[in-house]
């Protein structure tokens, strides 16, 4: 584990100069920290960490809109800031959102500590390329879905380019098979792509695993490069007929598997609903954990129901929902593991239009 850095021309220096500038490996939020925690404090599971995590961070806020300073011993300071600038002490002051906002800064001992055990590795100049660090569905607010009744949103760096040029695209691909070059977009800046997506069909219903890639030239004859975005997007799944007397099979939670990993074989419905289905790897027992959840992060969840090999499950349903259990049966129980660990990061959900016919 090293911090990267590289050296770049400080142009707006007289005389000339050289700069060093961080160059980050990953972006962790939310769910890279609490899995992290949950290795070192097995009673505690990553989704319970996280909640507490976010709890914090909104008690912070409301003591800040207290007046308060918040100090976190050894590590982080929080307190209100002012940057208007003031003609006289009677000029009006300014709109909010030009006036106040929040500083952050890391306590003296938490920057010593990071620099006496952090070491440095330099990297070489490298070309500019289109960099996708994040990407959410807009209509439900979740981080790797993307949804054809939305909008998907894409944010990164050096991420603009000519939707209308022949050589410059935004692509969606499926990982079992087909792709489709995006031509629907709300905005296109270097920062941020929105775009309503069309994807591209797959061999089974269960295949709602995608990547997505941005190729663009920077200059008018510049080289064509192209960046693809590291994690996987996936796509509602519609589960129906789980009020009939025998329900269709629904295959769920695969990438680009020729047979379903999960299928889901009947419930107790009393209306429709769109819900989320999750497989977490518990490190400190190996094994799969599966639970349905509500489609808040942070929100309503149920029972959480352990799996060790193949076999049939019922997950029981959370409070309020119009489904009280879902039961699953778990065909593929070694590369469902293998996929949640290698590709997903220890944590895969599925989106679930659940409907009664």
């Amino acid at each position: 584990m090293a911090v990267h850095y590289r050296i770049e021309k400080n142009l707006l220096t007289k005389p000339g100069s050289c700069r060093l500038r961080f160059m980050p490996q990953g972006i962790a939020g939310y769910d890279e920290v609490a899995a992290r925690v949950a290795l070192k404090n097995p009673g505690s599971s990553a989704e319970q960490i996280k909640n507490h995590l976010r709890s914090g961070m909104k008690e912070i806020l409301a003591m800040l809109l207290e007046g308060l300073q918040v100090t976190l011993e050894d590590t982080m300071i929080f307190r209100p800031a002012f940057h208007a600038k003031l003609d006289t002490p009677d000029t009006p002051l300014p709109p909010m959102e030009k006036l106040l906002s929040i500083n952050i800064s890391a306590s003296q001992p938490y920057v010593k500590e990071f620099q006496a055990k952090a070491t440095l590795v330099r990297e070489q100049w490298t070309e500019k390329m289109p960099a996708i660090q994040a990407a959410a569905d807009t209509t439900t607010g979740l981080s790797n879905v993307v949804n054809p009744a939305g909008v998907l949103r894409l944010t990164g760096s050096n991420l603009a380019f000519d939707w209308q040029s022949p050589d410059n695209s935004c692509v969606l691909a499926g990982t079992e098979s087909g792709s489709e070059a995006q031509t629907q977009f709300a905005s296109v800046s270097d920062t941020e792509i929105l775009l309503v997506p069309h994807l591209p069909a797959q061999s089974h219903t269960w295949n709602n695993e995608y990547t997505v890639s941005i190729t663009t030239q920077y200059t008018e004859h510049g080289s064509i490069r192209t960046g693809t975005y590291s994690g996987r997007l996936r796509s509602p799944l519609t589960v129906p007929g789980l009020g009939l007397p025998t329900p269709p099979v629904t295959g769920i939670l695969t990438g680009s598997a020729d047979t379903p990993h999960v299928s889901v074989t009947d419930g107790g419905v009393v209306a429709d609903e769109r819900l989320r289905i999750q497989v977490e790897h518990n490190v400190q027992d190996d094994l799969l954990i599966f639970r349905l959840i509500d489609m808040q992060d942070g929100g309503t969840k149920g029972a959480m129901v352990p799996v060790t090999g193949d076999g049939a499950f019922v997950l029981p349903g959370f409070s309020g929902s119009a489904v009280s259990s879902l039961s699953i049966r778990v065909d593929e129980y070694a590369a469902l593991k293998t996929m949640v660990v290698n590709d997903y990061n220890g944590r895969l959900v599925d989106v679930l239009d659940v409907k009664m016919e």
